[in-house]
C-alpha cells in the first residue's frame, strides 16, 4: 500500500493515516516552566495549546527561546498564552501529504495540527515526520531497484 502519493485507486492517502495522534497539549494558563518541562519529558519540540479539545495556539521550543530567553523576561510570570502562536495553520484529516507540505511551505511552519469537522484536535504532523516518511519510501524504492538490477 502506498504511503505518500496516490493510492492504487488514485485517491491521496489522507493525512490522518500519517499524522501522530498522541499530541502533547497544555492549557492557556500553563506556566512557561511547565511547558519546557513537558517538552523535555515528552521529547517533543512543540505543545498544542487547547481549550478542551479545540486548539488555540502552539508553543514551540523556538518560541520559548525567542519570546522568553531572548527577551530577558521573567519566565515565572509567563504562561503559554503569553508565548503561543495563535495564527494556527491546521489540516483536515482528509487532506493529503502534498497539501501538508504545501501548507507548511506557504506559511513557514514545521508543525500542523490536524482537526476534525468540529475543530477538535485529532493529530499533528511535523516536517520531521514527513521527511522520515519520504526517507522510508525512498529506501523502499531503492530496495525494489536493487532487486531488479542485473548483477555486475
Amino acid at each position: 500500500m502506498p504511503v505518500l502519493g496516490d493510492g492504487f485507486d488514485g485517491v491521496p492517502m489522507p493525512i490522518q493515516d500519517l499524522a501522530r495522534d498522541d499530541v502533547v497539549t497544555a492549557t492557556p494558563d500553563t506556566s512557561v516552566r511547565e511547558l519546557a518541562q513537558q517538552m523535555q519529558a515528552e521529547s517533543v519540540g512543540s505543545i498544542v495549546i487547547t481549550d478542551g479539545a479545540r486548539p488555540q495556539g502552539i508553543v514551540t521550543d523556538r518560541d520559548l527561546m525567542t519570546r522568553v530567553l531572548a527577551e530577558d523576561v521573567d519566565p515565572a510570570s509567563m504562561t503559554s498564552s503569553d508565548v503561543m502562536s495563535t495564527d494556527l495553520c491546521q489540516l483536515n484529516p482528509e487532506d493529503g501529504f502534498y497539501q501538508a507540505a504545501q501548507t507548511m511551505s506557504e506559511h513557514g511552519v514545521r508543525r500542523l495540527p490536524v482537526c476534525n469537522e468540529n475543530n477538535e484536535l485529532v493529530g499533528i504532523i511535523s516536517a520531521d515526520d514527513m521527511t522520515e516518511l519520504i526517507a522510508e519510501e525512498t529506501q523502499h524504492l531503492a530496495s525494489v531497484i536493487q532487486a531488479q538490477r542485473p548483477p555486475y
